[in-house]
């Protein structure tokens, strides 16, 4: 367990919102270019919520922002920091409806935010938890859908595919190979009409041009370190989020 998820959950919600939104753009540093891809006004989506930094940055310039989040202490927590123009929704995104087993760390919190549908091994506590495919929610003027999900990303654009061809949305979906590989999602997407984009230092490069497997082969230790140790450090660039736009367009284009 990292420092972080330790501390997090005795901290009072303000305290932790404070922290959380001070530290994370320092670890994610494309929240900090969030103006790239998120467009003002629409409906923006943060899939998979934890403590809310996308979902607060997120309702900074979209008109609505629907966050999902499965574990249930989270999602409350989320309620109780989230903007006014947020809607939190406990349960997780899927392809299905009706019930689906969230796998979480030994304490059975998730507050590490590695909870996911796909077991692997530091998973150890099974929870029910509602299962939801976005389509369900017939939303329009969807602008962004931020998917941070841990190997649940095919079910999530299963789940969220007539949205997608309907809006075509900028997707930012965390990828990693330690946790599945990265080929089924990046060929479903290219069918869909996008391409991928990272920001491994200042500038965005086209993803065809950015060897992402090499890249986590050989960063692969930093990505075992916590938020505050990559924050501190975020020299320390582990790649592991990329912005898929519709074909032609390039980040910072329509924003």
């Amino acid at each position: 367990m990292t420092l972080a998820s330790r501390l997090g959950p005795h901290l009072p919600a303000t305290l932790l919102t404070l922290a959380t939104d001070l530290l994370y753009p320092r670890f994610e540093p494309e929240l900090r270019r969030l103006a790239d891809f998120c467009p003002r006004g629409g409906t923006a989506l943060d899939i998979g919520g934890w403590y809310g930094p996308w979902t607060r940055r997120m309702a900074r310039r979209a008109a609505r922002v629907i966050t999902v989040e499965p574990v249930p202490h989270l999602a409350r927590r989320l309620r109780r920091t989230a903007p006014p123009n947020t809607e939190v929704l406990q349960a997780a995104a899927g392809g299905h409806s009706g019930t689906a087993t969230l796998w979480l760390p030994r304490d059975g919190r998730g507050d590490r935010g590695v909870s996911s549908l796909v077991r692997r091994e530091v998973h150890h506590t099974a929870l029910d938890v509602p299962c939801l495919p976005l389509d369900e929610l017939g939303l329009t003027d969807v602008t962004l859908i931020k998917i941070d999900v841990d190997g649940g990303e095919l079910g999530v654009l299963h789940g969220a595919e007539a949205t997608v061809k309907r809006e075509y949305p900028a997707l930012f979906i965390e990828l990693e190979l330690r946790i599945q590989p990265l080929a089924p999602v990046l060929t479903l997407l290219s069918s869909l009409g996008y391409t991928g984009w990272v920001l491994p230092a200042r500038d965005w490069v086209p993803l065809s041009a950015f060897d992402l497997t090499a890249h986590q082969r050989r960063t692969a230790h930093v990505a075992e370190h916590g938020l505050l140790r990559r924050s501190l450090a975020p020299h320390r660039r582990y790649v592991n989020s990329v912005l898929f736009l519709p074909r032609g367009h390039r980040p910072g284009q329509h924003t």
